[in-house]
């Protein structure tokens, strides 16, 4: 196997074996953590998340072997965070899901040990910094992901589109177009957060990220998280392997402070 493929979430290739090909997996910002509420510092001078998604550049839809995963056009400002710890709006590229098998796992973060049954990630980039995303992902201030929990409740209306959408990339490899989905919906009503600096959470794992974790969860019913296990690791000619559990473990913390956008 390959550069790329050389990784995944089973026995021989998952997140305990990344480091032999990443050595940067035992590094001293890497994602995902657990983090403990109490021990969070509530900080002031963090700005509100500014989240201005008002146009809808959603361009496709793709499995790409290690989650669903939905792109967007990123040549301006439109699609874009601002405000919290940051000096820049960052721009959206993408944004993609874990999940587990059970409730009981699937989230990346943990929040006081607790996992959540899904997570979301909103992928950005410093656009004013960086002159490309691939720059951006190898520099340490070059990537903001936010990160939204999903946990079980009622049908989430908004979520319907994109599960809907699922048997055209049921399998590794697929894409399709998938346009003016604007993912404001997926957010919840407040946007408390905890930020922290760390890394990529899939190879090549890069330390290039501010994470926002939102405080919030969002709720989707039990049917909606079942369209996500039904969606398959592998290509249309291989044995079929659902795709379940492509999260990887909280990592150690190595001195970071994670600070709160909200007392306690």
């Amino acid at each position: 196997m390959t550069g790329q493929q050389s990784w995944g979430y089973g026995q021989d290739d998952g997140p305990s074996e990344w480091h032999k090909t990443y050595p940067i997996a035992q590094g001293n910002r890497q994602s995902p953590i657990d983090i403990v509420s109490a021990r969070a510092i509530y900080d002031p001078n963090l700005k509100p998340l500014i989240i201005s998604y008002e146009s809808c550049t959603s361009l496709s839809i793709s499995n790409n072997g290690h989650s669903v995963m939905v792109e967007f056009e990123d040549t301006d400002d439109r699609t874009a965070i601002s405000g919290g710890p940051f000096e820049n709006p960052f721009r959206l590229k993408q944004f993609h899901f874990h999940w587990g098998t059970k409730h009981s796992q699937g989230s990346e973060h943990t929040i006081d040990g607790k996992p959540f049954p899904c997570e979301l990630h909103l992928v950005h980039w410093n656009a004013r910094k960086y002159a490309t995303f691939g720059e951006a992902a190898a520099a340490p201030d070059g990537l903001a992901v936010v990160g939204v929990f999903l946990e079980i409740g009622k049908e989430h209306a908004n979520m319907n589109r994109l599960t809907d959408a699922f048997y055209m990339v049921k399998f590794k490899g697929t894409k399709a177009q998938f346009r003016s989905f604007n993912p404001k919906c997926l957010l919840p009503l407040s946007l408390d957060y905890w930020t922290y600096l760390g890394s990529l959470t899939t190879p090549p794992l890069n330390e290039s990220v501010t994470w926002i974790v939102l405080k919030e969860p969002i709720r989707i019913s039990e049917k909606q998280l079942e369209k996500f296990r039904m969606l398959l690791f592998t290509s249309e000619e291989d044995q079929r392997v659902h795709m379940v559990n492509n999260f990887r473990p909280p990592q150690p913390l190595k001195g970071r402070i994670v600070r709160a956008s909200f007392k306690a």
